[in-house]
């Protein structure tokens, strides 16, 4: 509630439901997950042997909804535009802006330094702080302490014994779906993956990711860069200046595949968990686990940021790219069949990781990863007439996507663009580069007993990585706080705005899948 301190950024923080207008009751889904969350805490207070129940749920609701009347969504353009948010403040100026909190008190505290009223920190959310600061003057201490305490309770219920867990399981079945809670064989698995991430990833590097592998992913990635450079080249909207500053991106950007090369060492890997841990004791290992991480990250206050730092295990499933630091990263769980196999045909990597990797190279230059330049630094480097052009391309994938439902529910355009950008650039540039491989190589055989051609199994590869089924309560969800759309519009938003999908499949001219007016930016 008082801000999440991250590398000396201050932000908003505070709700324990994944978005804001969950507690505002505004359709007949969120009334019954709010609904379902208020049973939720009266089931966790009464575990937990608190006395008038129904008035401390009542009363940290309230609080929450407040929170959540004063929190700015993280689609709503305010929080898109980084710079907008940017004020760098000193601990002085701080306090004057949130006079009810006591900064630097709080900072001494967790980080056991003596700060300097002159302490320079990074203020992201300047209404909120001050509308905050506020609400906790007026808020009694006693319902603030129970908020606190709440909050740390829904933080480890999943640690505790199993009518804390069925609680959580009722409360996701309402949000999600889920119809079952999951077997205790795959919560400890998680547990494990997640307290001990780089232990297991050692182990998993080791059956199945090689050198070898690495080395064909880096120059899988080394000829998506190349397509990419050819591109802005060729883009119209972009102007001589704003393309020099886009190759130098580019050629900045830090790749990383596989794994972290320490974890080769396990000397290096033991580093990594210097808390105790004892057989008998789950929940205190958790608790030695968050204190051990929590130190971690209090000791990183005066250094410099490491950009070789990983922040997903190798056998995570995911890849992502960090604009603050223009680099890519694509673990080694994410590099495996359908994905990634170095014995497919080529049509499938392309067409399977190669998108994933132009989706990830393309978010440097969307709405969100354009704002910062080649070294990571929030520096706007487009000019004011190549900006606005990209945005009129943009405006055109909004309405797009803003024409697609799922459930009754509407797809919204401007909360998913970078992810509908990057997954249309990521398309062409993956094609474009297993076009430049088949010159290069050859065409590849016809696969035996399929009616493909290999362009086709390209479309098909990129498919198939969004094949996914979804019941309509996650559905809900998901259009509600997911950056992303919905998996089956990622497919068809995508291919349908590609000239060269619908030349390989036929489609008729002014077809749903190959309009006469199409989308695009890159």
């Amino acid at each position: 509630m008082w801000g999440a301190l991250s590398a000396s950024q201050i932000d908003q923080d505070g709700l324990t439901l994944p978005e804001r207008t969950l507690y505002l009751a505004q359709d007949e889904e969120s009334e019954k997950i709010l609904a379902a969350y208020r049973v939720f805490m009266e089931r966790l207070l009464r575990l937990l042997g608190a006395e008038a129940v129904e008035q401390k749920v009542q009363e940290i609701l309230q609080l929450e909804q407040r929170l959540a009347n004063i929190t700015v969504s993280e689609y709503d353009d305010l929080r898109r535009d980084v710079s907008s948010m940017y004020n760098k403040v000193t601990l002085a100026q701080l306090q004057k802006i949130t006079p009810h909190l006591r900064w630097k008190w709080l900072l001494d505290q967790i980080f056991q330094e003596d700060f300097s009223e002159e302490e320079e920190v990074v203020l992201l959310a300047t209404d909120y702080m001050q509308q905050v600061s506020q609400l906790i003057h007026s808020t009694p201490r006693r319902i603030l302490h129970n908020y606190l305490l709440w909050r740390v309770v829904v933080a480890l219920s999943e640690h505790l014994s199993t009518p804390f867990r069925e609680a959580l399981h009722e409360l996701a079945r309402e949000m999600e779906g889920s119809d079952k809670p999951q077997e205790l064989a795959r919560v400890c698995l998680g547990q494990a993956n997640r307290h001990f991430g780089m232990a297991l990833g050692a182990l998993f590097v080791h059956e199945h990711f090689s050198a070898a592998s690495k080395a064909k992913v880096q120059q899988l990635v080394e000829d998506i860069k190349y397509i990419l450079g050819q591109r802005l080249e060729e883009l119209d909207w972009m102007d001589a200046q704003t393309k020099a500053a886009a190759r130098a991106k580019l050629q900045y950007m830090m790749v990383m595949v596989g794994y972290p090369d320490f974890l080769l060492k396990p000397e290096a890997v033991d580093k990594e968990y210097e808390f105790e841990v004892h057989e008998k004791t789950y929940f205190k290992n958790i608790l030695n686990s968050i204190r051990f991480s929590i130190q971690l990250s209090v000791k990183k206050i005066r250094q410099e940021v490491d950009k070789s730092t990983w922040l997903l295990p190798p056998q995570a499933l995911n890849a992502y790219y960090l604009p603050n630091k223009n680099q890519m990263v694509f673990p080694a769980g994410i590099l495996q069949p359908t994905l990634y196999d170095p014995d497919f045909p080529q049509s499938l990597n392309f067409g399977g990781i190669g998108t994933i990797i132009g989706h990830e190279l393309t978010h440097g230059y969307d709405d969100w990863g354009g704002q910062y330049d080649r070294s990571g630094n929030l520096l706007h480097w487009w000019t004011e007439a190549s900006y606005s052009r990209f945005l009129r391309k943009a405006e055109c994938i909004v309405r797009l996507y803003d024409n697609f439902t799922v459930y009754n529910q509407r797809v919204n355009g401007k909360h998913t663009l970078g992810e509908n950008i990057a997954d249309m650039g990521g398309l062409k540039l993956a094609y474009y580069a297993y076009q430049k491989w088949v010159r290069e190589h050859g065409p590849e055989h016809p696969l035996h007993r399929l009616k493909y051609t290999h362009n086709q199994l390209f479309f098909i590869a990129f498919a198939q990585n969004w094949c996914i089924k979804r019941r309509s309560q996650s559905i809900y969800l998901q259009v509600l706080t997911d950056k992303h759309a919905p998996e089956h519009y990622r497919v068809l938003g995508s291919v349908s705005q590609f000239e060269e999908f619908g030349r390989a499949f036929h489609c008729p001219k002014d077809s749903p899948m190959n309009p006469t007016h199409k989308c695009s930016v890159w």
